[in-house]
């Protein structure tokens, strides 16, 4: 059974010649220069920007080369010979710098967000909003690399630690967030002195590209080496390229968790570092005390934003038995107001899916939901363009967490299941192979206590009252299990960027050993 949801268009798409207009203009602004084509690229020597808002291509460029990837790591570990030595503080202020001009072209830059990733404007802006926040928080943070000083056992001695930076940092970055996740990797990994080589999404390189161009300006205007960013465009044998040099200490990879599962042992087998943030299968708890006009409000933006297109996007709502059919009647009344189309409109709230393969991936995730006993509501294509790919999002009443449930679909589905104790809620939260984000809504103070303590959710990110999507910089990003186990952004996550040493230091005259020992 299909229910049709009644959701309203919104607004003319433009077409491909104003897109290209609005993207040339943009990257001009932004100071970007790239020689850009419009005819499709061939083979795997090309880029294809295709904007999901009409699903036309606006320009090609060329892709990396393989002599271009490793040009660009050799000039990124030559600039760590020399940013490795500049005093912290030193180095926060290219950070700074970078986020006076990010705050100066925000709109240019949340023009190209929404062009290339569909994003309405409010969350393109948001993106990168959040940009300038974790360069806000980045410097700050260069005048906090703490170390510690250790009580040693022997007498005239000092023990303590030490952080320095790691070496070259390689960036693999999804399409959904094609600038802040670059950012969070970026601004932490420069004050602590690392050098960042960047290989973006192949579906969102006009961002990538204006993003460098923002970087390099910086260096130049603080005196920076310019060579401490370096950009590389291209599919999957560019990304293999950099995950396999040994020059690159750390690689940090934001993708699926197949991607994850061939990064992390081929970056292991050299012996290097990876910080991995992959699939999430995000779920909220709605128990019978839930203040439920927040619930839905929370539930909704998590489930639909950006077209369920996010890593922390609802996709499991699991909901008393008590309160469940009303509770299901309101988020489908919800989604039912929700203005699909054109993400340029200030009216729009659900903008496209990325490309034809989301929506086949979407289709098939509720075919299968049907065959597995679910109740399907809403989930159709809106017929705005022939090339894009425009959803109404889905709500699907499941008797049990099937196999369907347990995979990742990227679009917006989500799965109802009922519950009957809060053991069995949290549960249910854990028996998916991901570990992203988790909520709970209650208002009951041992039902929250519950789910935040070591026995309850077993999620990298866990909710009270609140979505699981929307996180803020100062807490670490990152999930357990098959999300990777990855921290980004703000707390401690700096130390994943760099290497600690500990260090003794005797100012007596005696040579005592540790544990007693006696040697001579």
């Amino acid at each position: 059974m299909t229910t049709t949801l009644p959701t309203s268009a919104s607004g003319t798409l433009p077409s491909a010649d104003e897109l290209r207009t609005r993207a040339q203009n943009a990257l001009r602004w932004l100071g970007a220069d790239l020689e850009l084509g419009t005819e499709p690229a061939v083979g795997d020597d090309g880029v294809t920007v295709r904007s999901p808002i009409t699903g036309d291509i606006l320009f090609t460029f060329a892709a990396s080369s393989p002599e271009d990837v490793d040009k660009a790591i050799s000039q990124a570990a030559q600039a760590f010979s020399q940013w490795r030595t500049t005093p912290a503080p030193v180095r926060g202020a290219l950070v700074a710098r970078l986020g006076e001009l990010l705050t100066e072209h925000k709109k240019d830059l949340a023009e190209l967000v929404t062009i290339e990733a569909g994003k309405i404007v409010s969350e393109a802006l948001g993106e990168v909003q959040e940009m300038i926040d974790i360069c806000q928080f980045a410097v700050g943070l260069s005048r906090q690399l703490y170390g510690k000083t250790m009580a040693s056992e022997r007498a005239g001695h000092r023990l303590m630690e030490s952080w320095h930076p790691l070496g070259v940092v390689g960036v693999i970055s999804a399409f959904n967030f094609p600038v802040a996740v670059w950012s969070w990797n970026t601004a932490i990994a420069l004050v602590c002195g690392d050098t960042v080589v960047w290989k973006p999404s192949e579906l969102t390189p006009l961002t990538a590209v204006a993003c460098q161009a923002l970087l390099e300006r910086a260096a130049a205007d603080v005196g920076a080496p310019p060579q401490v960013s370096r950009l590389i465009q291209g599919g999957r044998e560019v990304g293999e390229q950099l995950v396999d040099d040994p020059r690159v200490a750390l690689v940090s990879a934001t993708g699926s968790v197949r991607m994850g599962q061939q990064v992390g042992p081929r970056v292991a087998a050299r012996f290097g570092r990876s910080l991995l943030e992959l699939g999430g299968n995000n779920a909220a708890i709605v128990t019978p005390s839930a203040d439920q006009d927040l619930a839905v409000r929370g539930i909704v933006f998590s489930a639909a934003g950006t077209a369920g297109q996010r890593c922390t996007t609802l996709r499991r709502l699991i909901v008393h038995r008590s309160i469940a059919d009303g509770l299901v009647e309101r988020i489908v009344n919800a989604y039912g107001q929700l203005p699909v189309g054109s993400p340029f409109d200030e009216q729009t709230l659900v903008g496209p899916l990325i490309n034809e393969k989301s929506f086949r991936d979407m289709q098939d995730a509720l075919e299968t939901a049907r065959a597995q006993g679910g109740t399907v509501i809403g989930g159709e294509r809106r017929e705005l363009g022939d090339g894009s790919f425009y959803v109404t999002p889905a709500v699907v009443r499941m008797p049990e967490q099937g196999d369907v449930v347990h995979r990742e679909t990227f679009a917006p589905i989500l799965y109802v299941l009922d519950y009957d104790t809060i053991d069995e809620a949290i549960a249910l939260n854990n028996a998916v192979p991901q570990g992203l984000s988790s909520a709970i809504f209650t208002l009951d103070m041992r039902e929250a206590e519950r789910f935040l303590a070591a026995d309850g959710s077993d999620c990298g990110i866990a909710n009270v009252n609140i979505g699981t999507s929307g996180a803020e910089i100062g807490g670490a990003f990152g999930g357990e299990k098959e999300t990777g186990g990855g921290r980004e952004s703000g707390s401690d996550s700096w130390k994943a960027y760099m290497r600690r040493a500990t260090n003794t230091v005797n100012y007596s005259t005696e040579l005592p050993l540790a544990q007693g020992v006696h040697f001579g």
